[in-house]
């Protein structure tokens, strides 16, 4: 199995993306709109506070007649953040991902974030694994 370290190694845009508890929900979502991203950290100096994802927003925001340019982040954001560390491997992400209903991962060794998975990121390197192999039995096959 693909490590996590290895994985962020091979991600096209390896960048972090966060705003601090004090941001308004709108600084959040205009931060994710122009990173085409679904998801921020929330970082109160190098601790990890939560993550705020559009699902937050959706949930927590707009039904609960809250306005993004007025509400702090920390008021929506998921405090409790599940995280991976970069020597678990995409098995242990795609557990986590299924048993607990999430879709992002922070990556986190000596308590400090270095990186962050998305479901998408998984399902990505999980298909080049499987073309890599399917071109590996091909060439088998043929004899090349």
């Amino acid at each position: 199995m693909l490590s996590v370290s290895r994985l962020l190694n091979n991600k096209k845009n390896d960048s972090v993306w966060s705003v601090t508890p004090n941001h308004m929900v709108i600084d959040a979502l205009n931060l994710m709109s122009e990173k085409g991203i679904g998801a921020v950290l929330v970082m109160d100096g190098d601790h990890l506070a939560g993550i705020f994802s559009e699902r937050d927003y959706a949930r927590k925001g707009i039904i609960a007649g809250r306005k993004a340019k007025s509400t702090p982040v920390t008021e929506v954001m998921t405090p409790n953040v599940f995280t991976v560390s970069s020597d678990m491997d995409i098995e242990d992400c795609m557990n986590l991902f299924s048993e607990k209903r999430i879709r992002h991962l922070p990556v986190m060794d000596n308590q400090q974030v270095i990186g962050m998975l998305s479901i998408g990121d998984i399902v990505s390197a999980i298909m080049q694994a499987q073309d890599q192999q399917i071109k590996y039995l091909e060439a088998y096959i043929t004899g090349q």
